[in-house]
């Protein structure tokens, strides 16, 4: 079983065991859901039971909880989920899949993901070069192919992309 870090739990809300996740996965709809199973620090397994969003928070409860005094000890946790229990369709990757692949630009190697990087509007990619770093826009409008066997990225021929 891999484990996916999706978020941590930053504070309870309210009196009836609500927790605040602050998360920045992509793909919250697949997961944030009811009786999906998230795992506490990698150990504590618990069970969604109601989930919303509010302002920039995940907010959810877990299943047999219903009081603040019951969750508290879960407050400054890392919360993940079983990489098996997310369905992604063809062109959705995880981060964890994407990092370290190599970028192919114009037949030439430019260098090897490093990190992505996730802002309000925009997602970037960090390419780790040979002797600077490049951040490119992760844009399907950018991308050729991503090859997951070989481990590689393919972006689309664009004048300036790289200079």
């Amino acid at each position: 079983m891999e484990l996916i870090k999706i978020g941590k739990i930053v504070n309870t809300h309210g009196i009836k065991g609500e927790l605040r996740i602050l998360s920045k996965f992509p793909y919250k709809e697949k997961i944030f859901i009811k009786n999906m199973k998230l795992y506490i620090d990698k150990k504590d397994i618990e069970t969604i039971n109601t989930y919303r969003k509010h302002k920039n928070f995940d907010m959810v409860t877990f299943t047999g909880y219903t009081n603040i005094n019951e969750v508290l000890k879960y407050k400054g946790k890392n919360v993940y989920v079983n990489k098996e229990d997310i369905t992604l369709s063809k062109e959705e990757y995880l981060d964890e899949d994407i990092i370290g692949m190599t970028v192919i630009y114009n037949n030439i190697e430019k260098g090897m993901v490093s990190d992505i990087e996730r802002y309000d509007k925009n997602t970037l990619l960090k390419i780790d070069g040979k002797n600077k770093y490049y951040l490119i826009p992760y844009n399907y409008n950018l991308i050729d192919k991503i090859d997951i066997t070989n481990k590689k990225i393919y972006i689309k021929n664009i004048s300036g992309l790289f200079d």
